[in-house]
């Protein structure tokens, strides 16, 4: 296809988008560390990264609800392009071609591939899950609330919900890494045509008002 040649480069991720992005992932390391160092003693030594354990445990549920508004805002900003369709579902079907890159077997993809679209949902329910149970082991704000039974359970849950969110966040730093590009797209805001079309062909011809692939 003629356009794939054209060397002008392709916008992904406005410098808004991109600024959200990294934003919510400096808190989200913010929130690890000094989650971890409030969860186990072994990880007691992490508060000194932010004062001790006062600052640490004033700073964790304040720093959580930062994340989550901006993390409400580019979730919402991103919603129209995470709808699964019948190609979405033909491509978890083929999974195994994926992880073989053989991407010329697998049906064209928009601006996000399923695997992108299940780890947004997926960080949605966890962040809902976090800002919930977070909110109910606020002892400061909100603890003449609720029973201590209640706080004990959502400090399980809260837990749970933090070590699969981590897992996720891996998975999303090892595929961007893992397809070359990736990276540049939100740290530049732009891929060339090329990558477009080979890793997101649907979303090449609408930003190029190509006709669509019947």
């Amino acid at each position: 296809m003629n356009d794939v040649k054209k060397t002008r480069l392709i916008e992904r991720y406005t410098p808004g988008e991109r600024a959200n992005h990294w934003i919510v992932a400096i808190a989200f390391i913010v929130l690890a560390l000094s989650g971890l160092a409030l969860f186990h003693p072994a990880f007691y030594w992490l508060t000194n990264l932010f004062g001790g354990g006062t600052w640490t445990r004033i700073l964790h549920p304040f720093v959580g609800v930062f994340m989550f508004l901006l993390f409400f805002i580019l979730a919402v900003r991103m919603f129209r392009h995470n709808k699964m369709d019948r190609n979405d579902r033909q491509w978890l079907r083929q999974f195994d071609d994926v992880v073989n890159n053989r991407e010329d077997r697998l049906p064209e993809v928009g601006r996000y591939n399923a695997g992108q679209k299940v780890l947004y949902f997926a960080l949605i329910v966890l962040m809902l899950g976090l800002l919930l149970t977070g909110i109910v082991m606020w002892r400061e704000f909100f603890g003449l609330y609720f029973s201590l039974w209640l706080i004990q359970l959502a400090s399980v849950l809260h837990a749970i919900f933090a070590f699969v969110m981590i897992c996720a966040i891996i998975v999303h730093i090892y595929a961007g890494f893992w397809v070359k590009g990736s990276v540049r797209a939100m740290t530049r805001g732009t891929v060339t045509p090329g990558w477009a079309w080979k890793h997101h062909r649907a979303w090449f011809r609408q930003v190029r008002g190509a006709p669509s692939r019947k």
